[in-house]
């Protein structure tokens, strides 16, 4: 059977998973009864819920005796680390652009990957039913991007197809609005490649992806470079550097069907497969004949530009609610992390009750401090910071970012005043249609953290915000943090309707009635720009004498809940956010007042 390894890949919310779900129902992957989940790629519950695709995924159709190995990827470009490992398996690209919104930064970084491999694209403008849309500038936003990245005259010759994947068509006519996706798979068939690697030569294999079974240990992705593996093979792994991690045997190979994952008895060059039987090799190592000593080289992966502390959760409430919540247990969990996930990097502190994890935004890294507060971890997390650099003359740099904001005309003065607080540049700004702008800034990341909450309140929830690390530049000098100070509790109990309503003039509460509190613990924002403490618990004195006033009952607005994310982003140094399985609160890194002044004083000295 022929073979085709092609990626998907596009900006976020542009449609791929949607699409491959089309692509599975009209290979007839599925029988007709059988009862399919929408994004059935999207595996994760994370994934579900948030509806954005998190990890790279790889499935297979059958289409006319053609094998099609499909690799999802994801949309944002926090994931980055995962769509950069698996170009190296794929013979091209299918270059998604949604037709209203054009070619966006997260389309821009994936595609430059792809053409510097030299890998053939195929553009496929999707959504061409929306209302919106806009196909020919969005086509020629698409060429421009392609001549900026330096394609080559054979990349730029690239085939368009208009389709809308939810409705499960595809054309060469942009102004068909029905059909099948058969162009698409017969685009794919004609114009990429199928893989060109020696069968003959000895086995050899990139791990590009890490996954573990609960009988099986761990399974390695990739794809077979060259030769044939067999069941029960002898093979060994080898590190960058060609030395020898382990040896061992290829207890099961198995291949892409659908959705599941299909044993097989053997694997040839251009297969992409999944491999259990060793222990110790991981990602970016190379898997091989025994005969082989030469290992296969793995792309550079972009290093990580943000890194937040993860501690052992001390707070006077620890361990009431998770079952994981000692510092080894933190740190077993945060190296099976890194060792899947390369974009992320884990350095242990000198008091071995915190570690320092380095990742590419706020995004991924509060994916996955979700995902280990659902897996029962407590855990005490800083406030992001950038990692800094140097330049050749000793100088200080920092991360800067491309955001590309959508804005309704009427907010787009605020949105530009707020950046130029937080030292972002205005590179471009044009009307995008419908009464919206597009302006493009070039920031720094350090200004950012932490601005998505208030872009969304000054824009109404209408404005869309796409951010992607852009290079390493100068220092940009202090940055202006959050303006107000914070309410914090003076003692421990139960936060009380009668000490939290004359609190409601103070500013806005975090808490409500009835909630456990510490001393120490936040509980609202204040609305001056110092902190201030308060009693939260304080009750009504009870005496014999009949008070003068009649009591009214205290009516309270209810309290302002944070998400994880809101959480991090809002906290400043000196503050920390505490992640149980149940409960997110906000707290000092100091809980005892006088410690706080004593740390205070000497920052200040």
């Amino acid at each position: 059977m022929s073979l085709r390894n092609i990626a998907i890949i596009a900006h976020v919310d542009h449609g791929k998973t949607t699409l491959v779900d089309q692509l599975f129902r009209q290979s007839g992957t599925f029988r007709d009864n059988q009862r399919i989940e929408e994004r059935a790629m999207d595996s994760n519950d994370l994934e579900k819920e948030r509806g954005i695709t998190i990890l790279a995924k790889p499935t297979s159709v059958e289409w006319n005796g053609t094998r099609i190995n499909i690799v999802d990827t994801p949309g944002h470009a926090d994931f980055g680390g995962e769509v950069e490992r698996i170009l190296s398996m794929v013979d091209g690209v299918i270059l998604l652009v949604d037709s209203s919104e054009g070619a966006m930064p997260q389309t821009k970084f994936v595609t430059g990957k792809a053409l510097a491999l030299g890998l053939k694209p195929i553009v496929v403008v999707n959504k061409v039913d929306r209302p919106d849309e806009r196909i020919q500038e969005v086509l020629d936003e698409v060429f421009d991007l392609f001549v900026t990245l330096e394609a080559n005259d054979e990349q730029l010759d690239f085939p368009v197809l208009y389709a809308s994947g939810r409705n499960g068509y595809a054309s060469e006519d942009p102004q068909r609005r029905e059909g099948t996706l058969e162009p698409l798979f017969q685009k794919i068939v004609d114009h990429v490649p199928a893989p060109s690697l020696d069968q003959d030569a000895p086995f050899s294999f990139l791990v590009t992806l890490l996954d573990r079974d609960n009988f099986l240990g761990r399974i390695l992705t990739g794809r077979v470079q060259s030769g044939t593996v067999k069941v029960n093979q002898p093979i060994h792994a080898l590190d960058m550097d060609g030395n020898i991690i382990e040896t061992g045997r290829a207890s099961k190979i198995m291949s892409f069907q659908g959705l599941d994952r299909v044993p097989v008895d053997e694997a040839k060059a251009g297969d992409i497969i999944s491999l259990a039987g060793l222990a110790v090799a991981t990602v970016a190592n190379t898997i091989c004949d025994t005969a082989v000593s030469e290992p296969i080289q793995a792309q550079p992966i972009d290093p990580p530009t943000l890194s937040m502390r993860f501690a052992v959760n001390d707070s006077p409430m620890a361990g009431r609610e998770g079952s994981k919540v000692t510092s080894r247990m933190i740190r077993d969990r945060l190296a099976r992390e890194a060792e899947s996930n390369v974009a992320i990097k884990v350095t242990e502190s000198e008091d071995k009750d915190s570690f320092e994890v380095a990742g590419r935004g706020e995004l991924q890294l509060g994916v996955l401090i979700e995902t280990m507060r659902r897996e029962g971890f407590e855990l005490g997390i800083s406030r992001p910071r950038v990692l800094f650099g140097e330049d050749e003359n000793g100088g200080k740099t920092e991360p800067y970012e491309t955001v590309v904001i959508d804005v309704d005309d009427e907010f787009s003065g605020t949105v530009v005043d707020k950046m130029n607080v937080r030292k972002a540049e205005m590179t471009d700004m044009r009307p995008s249609g419908g009464g919206k702008t597009r302006i493009t800034f070039s920031a720094p990341s350090r200004g950012l953290i932490g601005y998505h909450g208030e872009f969304l309140s000054d824009t109404r929830g209408t404005g869309i915000m796409n951010r992607l690390f852009e290079k390493y530049g100068p220092h940009k000098g202090k940055i202006e943090g959050r303006k107000n100070g914070v309410l914090i509790s003076n003692g421990a109990g139960e936060a009380n309707a009668y000490a939290l309503g004359p609190l409601e003039e103070r500013g806005i509460l975090f808490v409500g009635v009835g909630e456990a509190l510490y001393e120490g613990m936040i509980v609202g924002e204040n609305a001056k720009p110092e902190d201030l403490e308060v009693n939260p618990m304080k009750s009504k004195a009870l005496t014999n004498f009949r008070a003068s006033g009649k009591d009214d009952a205290v009516r309270l607005t209810p309290p302002k809940k944070a998400t994880l994310e809101q959480a991090i982003a809002y906290i400043d140094d000196d503050e920390m956010v505490e992640v149980t399985p149940k409960t997110i609160r906000l707290r000092k890194r100091y809980l005892d007042p006088n410690e706080r002044k004593r740390m205070s004083r000497s920052k200040a000295a």
